[in-house]
């Protein structure tokens, strides 16, 4: 137990920045400025409701892969049942657990973290989900290394506890044990994928494939024809039958590396 409240303090601990949400939520609903945040945080933020406490502060406590991948090397060792959350929790609780949180003027705040807080972290960190042996072996044999703890947190999401998901989630790793193949923004963008729109298993994903690319075809042709003008004294000021306007590029770009993406996702699952 001691080892998961020093791992979990010490990532809670870490400074952090004053997101930009915060600093917006705190403005919109209690007319906080940006020179008012110490103030705020000193005087006001012991007299918030734990629900005001946990939506005002979910963007930063809220755990990234990223900051879940600070948890592998611990998690490969011994997990952590969810019936033991609650005390993780209380010790955390009672430790104090003080979040450093640095506004964009570089004035770092110490903020004692409620119990509310630390419970969406722990809870969304997975610590009681064990890699099966066969994915946790092609995790580590993975072309780079410096990835690998990233990878498996990947692994440990919830999306993945059922088998018929966690079997897309092998499949597309197994392809990735080639350097020439491997991408670690695709296994990020399979996972936005799998997470939000939940296919059960492959044959599911397969068939939503080819409605995406339709999808994206559609979406590319649009930002490479800018839309009709309204007036044509608008039309006039933009050249007239010469249309100066640019088509997004970027938009165009981004569009192109998810159909590629899916090419190679529809590639792997036909095997």
């Amino acid at each position: 137990m001691q080892s998961f409240v020093d791992a979990v303090a010490a990532e809670l601990e870490r400074p952090r920045a004053l997101l930009k949400q915060v600093v917006d939520h705190l403005a919109s609903h209690y007319s906080v400025s940006r020179d008012e945040l110490g103030a705020f945080f000193d005087r006001q933020l012991a007299t918030l409701e734990d629900y005001e406490v946990d939506l005002l502060f979910s963007p930063l406590f809220t755990p990234t892969l990223t900051e879940q991948a600070a948890f592998s090397e611990l998690l490969d060792r011994q997990t952590l049942p969810v019936g033991e959350w609650p005390l993780l929790i209380r010790k955390l609780t009672a430790r104090p657990t003080v979040a450093r949180l640095t506004t964009e003027d570089g004035v770092t705040h110490a903020i004692k973290l409620r119990e509310v807080s630390l419970e969406r972290f722990v809870t969304r960190l997975n610590l009681d989900v064990v890699i099966p042996d066969p994915l946790g072996k092609l995790l580590h044999s993975l072309p780079p290394a410096e990835d690998r703890a990233l990878l498996k947190a990947l692994a440990r999401r919830i999306v993945w506890n059922k088998e018929p998901r966690r079997a897309v989630l092998f499949r597309y790793l197994l392809a990735s044990t080639s350097e020439d193949f491997y991408s670690r923004a695709d296994l990020l963008v399979l996972l936005k994928l799998m997470e939000t729109y939940q296919p059960k298993d492959t044959a599911d994903l397969l068939a939503r494939i080819p409605h995406w690319q339709e999808v994206l075809k559609r979406e590319m042709l649009s930002a490479a024809s800018p839309k009709p003008f309204f007036a044509a004294r608008v039309q006039e000021l933009h050249g007239g039958g010469r249309d100066q306007r640019h088509q997004d590029n970027s938009a165009i770009s981004g569009k192109q590396r998810e159909l590629d993406f899916l090419g190679r996702l529809q590639g792997v699952l036909n095997v």
